[in-house]
């Protein structure tokens, strides 16, 4: 959520950032708003001083101290002032509700870094890490590959839940935990990380903490009969942690590590991705959290970047980072880099992890402040995340770039200790 006086202030900054956001939201309008908010406070504040005033001077001719026996007149006049009031504060409060609700729906503004551009097209790769590997046969895609090897089996899971679910079996399901495995202990031991395990219900003042409420509703799973939603990533449960609370000197910077299921309805993206395990309503992620001071944050949004790579790099899967240009920069985003992965079946790089530092924009929705030192102001902290990484798309890369010519797939080094030993998973 952008700060309201700040809005007041640099209508002209908004306007200038949404349009290259390719973004548009009625700023005048808003601003309007404001004025009338702004005026009814003053004349609220007047109507109260007004009012008790004939109330003292009602008591007073009452008492006796008085000259003259004005109270009728003086109780009508209080009377008339009453009604003005309360139909001010009224209107005030009517307001003040339409203003925040127009609030959460301004995205936050692009970081000055970030690359001008309307499409995925402009988006700017940054650096790009490994050697796509060359092969002697025609490489096939991740779905088949675990077909055959009897470790995905789709079919069935449709029959279960429908389309865009996973069943992984045997080996499959294995190396899904060896990869969540990997990656915890790997954010933990080696990058400081602290783990937790959050709620994956979470309520409706969590998902408009962190802004997936309300501009994401469609994307959002919502139970039927109880005010609870399904998270479509960890980012909402970890970083309500702090919600409401003001953190005190020293406590900066905070790090955590979730591994979690997410759940995401895809309400946008039919006829995307609909064979393999690319875009699914459930799925595993391992997600990266920071909460840091203003100064340091664009500093700790590189090195959640680093972290995440990292990942790639042990698992020697090649990949590179693209910094998202202003129109696909996400609602809650200030910047954003992607990492993506290769995937040699299609000759593509796709997304693998999105980090993002959201400066102060959940902060100030979810209301986690900070103190610098004993006695000093409180202020906003800046939020950043990043998946590290998404366990599905990481797994069919694997499937993808390991792939041999007799069918098998052979295991990254680093998830042999987490995989029984195997070195590679074979047709049964």
């Amino acid at each position: 959520m952008l700060d309201l006086k700040f809005i007041r202030e640099n209508a002209g900054l908004i306007r200038e950032k949404h349009h290259q956001r390719g973004t548009e939201f009625d700023i005048e309008g808003l601003l309007k708003l404001d004025a009338e908010r702004r005026r009814l406070v003053v004349d609220i504040e007047q109507w109260r001083r007004e009012k008790k005033s004939l109330s003292q001077q009602v008591h007073e001719t009452r008492t006796g101290e008085g000259t003259d026996d004005k109270a009728p007149d003086l109780v009508a006049k209080s009377r008339e002032i009453s009604t003005a009031l309360k139909e001010s504060e009224d209107r005030l409060q009517a307001i003040e509700q339409e203003l925040n609700n127009l609030l959460l729906l301004i995205p936050n503004l692009p970081h000055a870094s970030v690359p001008t551009g309307q499409s995925p097209d402009e988006n700017v790769e940054v650096r790009r890490w490994g050697t796509a590997r060359t092969f002697d046969f025609e490489p096939r895609p991740h779905w088949e590959i675990g077909e055959d090897l009897g470790i995905l089996d789709l079919a069935r899971a449709a029959r279960m839940a429908g389309t865009r679910f996973p069943l992984l079996k045997g080996d499959g399901a294995l190396l899904e935990r060896a990869l969540i495995n990997f990656m915890l202990d790997l954010h933990v031991r080696e990058h400081g990380y602290t783990e937790v395990f959050p709620p994956l219900l979470v309520s409706e003042e969590s998902m408009v903490g962190t802004g997936q409420l309300p501009k994401f509703a469609p994307e959002l799973f919502k139970m039927a009969d109880d005010p609870y939603y399904l998270i479509p990533t960890a980012e909402v449960s970890v970083t309500n942690i702090h919600r409401e609370e003001i953190l005190g000197p020293g406590a900066l910077p905070l790090c955590y590590v979730a591994f979690t299921p997410c759940f995401r309805r895809e309400a946008g993206s039919y006829g995307k991705d609909t064979r393999g395990i690319i875009r699914q309503h459930q799925f595993n992620k391992v997600e990266l959290v920071k909460f840091t001071e203003p100064a340091r944050s664009y500093e700790t949004l590189e090195q959640l970047t680093t972290d995440a790579e990292e990942v790639l790099k042990r698992l020697e899967l090649p990949y590179r980072v693209v910094a998202l240009c202003t129109g696909d920069l996400g609602f809650a985003a200030a910047k954003t880099y992607d990492l993506e992965v290769w995937f040699p079946s299609q000759a593509v790089y796709r997304e693998v992890s999105s980090c993002s530092n959201f400066e102060d924009f959940q902060a100030r929705r979810a209301g986690i402040r900070y103190r610098p030192a004993p006695g000093a102001k409180v202020g906003f902290v800046h939020t950043l995340n990043g998946s590290g990484l998404a366990i599905g798309r990481t797994w069919a890369a694997i499937l993808e770039n390991y792939q041999q010519a007799d069918g098998s797939v052979a295991i990254p080094e680093v998830l042999r200790v987490y995989m029984r030993g195997l070195t590679k998973i074979e047709p049964h």
